[in-house]
C-alpha cells in the first residue's frame, strides 16, 4: 500500500570521511540489516554476524582511538551512525552503543599496557562486549550494588548477580563494578571480565515486550577469578568510572530513540500518502497532516539537542546535564512518535504486517535503560537547583 519511499535524513557531518562512513552505514544497514529485521525479531534471532560485519568494517570502535584499533570519529559522527542503525533494526543500534559503553572503562581509565593488551580485539578484533553496573535490587540506586570482589594474593574473586545485561550470555567481555570497599559510591572497583570466565553463567533471556532479538539476562558470578591486571583504574574508582560512561551511554540512547522515530515517521508518511479514502489520501485530511508534522518536529528538536550535547562532549566541555535532558527528550519523543505512526496507519498499524507496532515496543524500553527518565528529570534539577536536601 505504500508507495512513498522515505528520504535519507540530510545530515551535516563535519569531513568528508565522515559521510562516506555514513554511506558505508547506509549500504550495510540496506543489504544486512533491514531486509531481515522483523523476521528476526520476531524469531527473537541475535544477529551476531552483523556485528561481526560492523567490527570488520571499523564501525564498533568509533568514537575511540585509532591507536587501538578505533575509528578517531567525534562523538557528532559516532551517535549519527548509531542513529542509522536504530532506525533499521534497534537491536543492532542499541547493541552497538552497549559495546562502546563496554569499552568506555578501558579506554578512558586503563593503563596503557592494558589498552594495548586488550582494546584492539575489543574496538576491531570482532568480539562484542556488555556493561554490568545493574543488580535485581540496584537499579537506579546503582551505588547500593551487592556484588563483591575480594582481594586473593594477585586476584579478585566475584560473587554475586548482575541483572537486565544486554549481550549477557553472548557477550565477550564483561565491563563488571563490583564492592570492593564500604557501602557508597566510594566502595567500587572495576573490572573487565573475560566472556568465558569459570564461574560466569547466564540465566535464561528474560522475555520482553520488544527487542526480542536482543538478549537480556542475569549474569551470576560464583567465585570468578580475575587477576589484578584486569582492574581498571583505581580501587574505589569505580562508580565514578560508571558515571563517566553513563553521561555518553546516554547520548547513545537518544540517538537510537531518534532512529526508531525516524524510522515510525517515515511509515507513516508512505502510508499516509498511498492509503486512499473517500477518494483521497489519507495525507490530505488536515488532523492527519498535522500530526505527521508535530512528529517531524519532535524528531528535529530532539536530533538537534543530542548533536548539541555531543558537540559539548567533543569540545571537551562537560555535558552531563545535557546528556540528560537529550536522553530524556528523545526517547519521550520517540514512545509519542511511533505511538502516533500506529495511530495514522489505523487497524494495520495494530498488526504485525507493518513494523510501527514493533517500533512502538521497542520505544518503551529506551524510556527505562541507562536510566529511567525520572532519573535524567533527577539529574537535570540537580544542575539546576543543587542536591536535594534530606
Amino acid at each position: 500500500m505504500p508507495d512513498r519511499a522515505p528520504q535519507p535524513v540530510d545530515r551535516q557531518l563535519p569531513t568528508e570521511e565522515a559521510r562516506d562512513l555514513v554511506a558505508l552505514v547506509r549500504d550495510i544497514v540496506q543489504r544486512e540489516i533491514a531486509p531481515h529485521a522483523a523476521e528476526q525479531e520476531d524469531a527473537g534471532r541475535f544477529p551476531r554476524e552483523v556485528f561481526s560485519l560492523l567490527s570488520e568494517s571499523g564501525l564498533l570502535g568509533l568514537p575511540y582511538d585509532s591507536e587501538f584499533g578505533g575509528g578517531d570519529q567525534p562523538y557528532e559522527v559516532y551517535l549519527q551512525v548509531l542513529e542509522e542503525l536504530a532506525a533499521a533494526r534497534l537491536t543492532v543500534g542499541l547493541g552497538v552503543s552497549v559495546h562502546s559503553l563496554a569499552c568506555h572503562a578501558l579506554a578512558g581509565y586503563g593503563t596503557k599496557q592494558q589498552q594495548a593488551d586488550h582494546l584492539p580485539a575489543m574496538l576491531g578484533g570482532g568480539l562484542l562486549g556488555a556493561y554490568c553496573l545493574s543488580e535485581p535490587a540496584a537499579g537506579s540506586d546503582a551505588a547500593s550494588l551487592r556484588t563483591k570482589a575480594v582481594r586473593d594474593g594477585d586476584d579478585w574473586v566475584i560473587t554475586g548477580t548482575k541483572a537486565w545485561i544486554t549481550h549477557g550470555g553472548i557477550a565477550d567481555f564483561y565491563t563488571v563494578l563490583a564492592r570492593t570497599g564500604a557501602e557508597g559510591a566510594r566502595g567500587i572497583t572495576a573490572f573487565l571480565v573475560p566472556g568465558d570466565a569459570e564461574g560466569l553463567s547466564a540465566a535464561a533471556p528474560e522475555k520482553k515486550m520488544g527487542m526480542k532479538g536482543s538478549p537480556t539476562a542475569q549474569l551470576h558470578f560464583d567465585g570468578v577469578r580475575v587477576p589484578d591486571g584486569r582492574r581498571i583504574g583505581e580501587e574505589g574508582q569505580g562508580f565514578a568510572i560508571a558515571l563517566s560512561a553513563l553521561d555518553s551511554g546516554r547520548l547513545g540512547i537518544a540517538a537510537c530513540a531518534i532512529g526508531v522515530a525516524q524510522a515510525a515517521l517515515d511509515e507513516a508518511v508512505a502510508y499516509a500518502t498511498g492509503r486512499q479514502q473517500f477518494g483521497r489520501p489519507i495525507a490530505d485530511f488536515q488532523g492527519l497532516r498535522f500530526m505527521l508534522a508535530d512528529m517531524a518536529t519532535q524528531i528535529e528538536a530532539g536530533r538537534a539537542l543530542y548533536l548539541s550535547a555531543a558537540r559539548l562532549r567533543d569540545a571537551g566541555r562537560p555535558f552531563s546535564k545535557e546528556a540528560a535532558m537529550a536522553k530524556l527528550f528523545c526517547t519521550d519523543a520517540a514512545m509519542k512518535v511511533t505511538t502516533d505512526a500506529v495511530q495514522v496507519l489505523g487497524g494495520y498499524g495494530y498488526t504485525a504486517d507493518f513494523p510501527v507496532e514493533r517500533l512502538m515496543r521497542e520505544a518503551k524500553v529506551l524510556q527505562i535503560v541507562e536510566g529511567t527518565n525520572q532519573i535524567q528529570r533527577m539529574v537535570v534539577a540537580r544542575h539546576l537547583a543543587g542536591p536535594e536536601t534530606r
